[in-house]
Order: structure tokens, then C-alpha cells, then sequence
């Protein structure tokens, strides 16, 4: 099988509509089960797989996903280029709710996650060059095609990936703010390290759900407006997704 674009939707994108001729593939893995079936269907005259990287249902944890068979599903199926979205709180003064946002690094904050495929059995240890995380051809990717469906993306930024469930404290924002840190997420890690051990092209696509804790002008997060937020950010995705896989 033959996948042109694949993607991996986060909190808020358990499904991409315009598939045309849809089919589930429940794929087997050395690492496990994906989080759930790989939807496969032809958009614009290509082929495009999705996963909901948290289960179509929204019940696995961030710490929880099995990153290493979503992404080995994936290439088993024939995808070569993947888009991660991630949903976060941006940080940044121009990375306020319902920006989207194409980050160029990342800083991982998170512990106890699988994080490498080097641990299986005659598994040759890799030491991947991370420099730059993301697939410079892929972010120039996204970002072509979102300038074509003109749709306002942010070019840059770095992605930091903390455990979750819970969201932050003020406290671990104003570190990261310091460490450098524009978005905060919980999902980044390990799936960008992991996608660069397969050979993937992988970039992020980062739909900012709210201002991380103590940042912009709000008192308190509320999941209202997260969802809110979200639905807004998520509905600008298949137009971007239908330039990239055009292109």
C-alpha cells in the first residue's frame, strides 16, 4: 500500500473529513497495538492514513500512548511523511488561543516514556542526529501549503513536551519561558526522536488550545475554552492538509 501523507491527530482530531473510498486498517506491530485503527482514503487524488494518536474515544493519557507502534503502523502501511498535531498552550506573546503554529525545536520535559526503539531484542542501539527535530522539507511543506490555503500559521518556535495529564504549573511555565520555550505540550516526546530512528519526514503542527499557565491576560484556564479554541484551530487543518498533499 501506497501512502502519501500520513497524520497523527491530537486532542480535538479524531477524524479528517474529505476522505474519499475510507478504509480501517488494524495493524499489528513489534511494539504493540496503535492506539487505535489506521483510517486510510484518497483525498485530491492521493493517498492519506490518520490515527488519533489518543484513541477515537479520547482514553489514552499522553504518557500512556504507545508511540512506537502508532509510528512502525504507519511505515508498515507505507507512509514516509508524517504530520504529528499536537494540541498545546502557547507562551509566546504571538502564540495566543487558536494560533497555529509550525515549531522548528523542541525541549523535552517529560519522564519514564518509552523513548527509543534501541531497547527491543537485536535492536542495533542508534545515536540519531536531533539537532534540528523536525524534517526541514516537511516544515517547508506545511507551511507552503497553509500560505496557499491562506491560512496564518506562526513559522518557528520551540515545542516544550511535558508528562501531563495535568496541565502546568505558573511556576514550570516560567521555567520553560526561560529555557526558551514558546509552546507547551504533552505530546511531542517521544514521537518526533521516534519518527527520526524509522527514517520518517516528520513536522509538527501545533493548533494552540489556550495561554499556558500565567501567560496572556486569563485567570484560570478553563476546558471550555480549550475545547473551544480547538474546534476553532482544528477546522483550519483539512485546508492545509488538502494544499500539502496536493503539492
Amino acid at each position: 500500500m501506497s501512502i502519501d501523507l500520513a497524520l497523527i491527530g491530537g486532542t480535538g482530531l479524531y477524524r479528517l473529513p474529505g476522505l474519499e473510498e475510507v478504509s480501517e486498517q488494524v495493524v499489528e506491530t513489534p511494539w504493540g497495538k496503535p492506539s487505535d485503527a489506521i483510517v486510510c482514503g484518497n483525498l485530491g487524488g492521493r493517498r492519506l492514513a490518520f490515527i488519533a494518536r489518543h484513541g477515537r474515544a479520547h482514553d489514552i493519557a499522553p504518557h500512556q500512548v504507545n508511540y512506537r507502534a502508532n509510528l512502525h503502523a504507519l511505515k508498515q502501511l507505507g507512509a514516509m511523511r508524517i504530520v504529528g498535531i499536537n494540541a498545546v498552550g502557547g507562551i509566546r506573546e504571538d502564540m495566543g488561543p487558536r494560533a497555529l503554529v509550525v515549531p522548528d525545536q523542541i525541549i523535552d520535559y517529560t519522564h519514564g516514556r518509552i523513548t527509543s526503539f534501541c531497547d527491543g531484542v537485536d535492536t542495533p542501539v542508534q545515536h540519531i542526529d536531533f539537532s534540528e527535530p523536525y524534517t526541514a522539507s516537511m516544515r517547508r511543506g506545511l507551511l507552503d501549503a497553509a500560505l496557499q490555503a491562506s491560512v496564518p500559521v506562526v513559522d518557528g518556535g520551540c515545542y516544550g513536551a511535558t508528562q501531563g495529564p495535568r496541565l502546568e504549573t505558573r511556576a514550570e511555565i516560567g521555567r520553560m519561558r526561560r529555557d526558551g520555550c514558546d509552546l507547551v505540550g504533552m505530546t511531542g516526546m517521544p514521537e518526533a526522536a521516534l519518527a527520526r530512528e524509522l527514517g520518517l519526514e516528520y513536522a509538527c503542527l501545533a493548533l494552540v488550545a489556550n495561554w499556558a499557565a500565567g501567560c496572556g491576560d486569563q485567570a484560570e484556564i478553563s476546558l471550555d475554552e480549550i475545547f473551544a479554541n480547538l474546534e476553532h484551530a482544528t477546522a483550519k487543518v483539512p485546508l492545509i492538509v488538502a494544499s500539502l498533499i496536493a503539492s
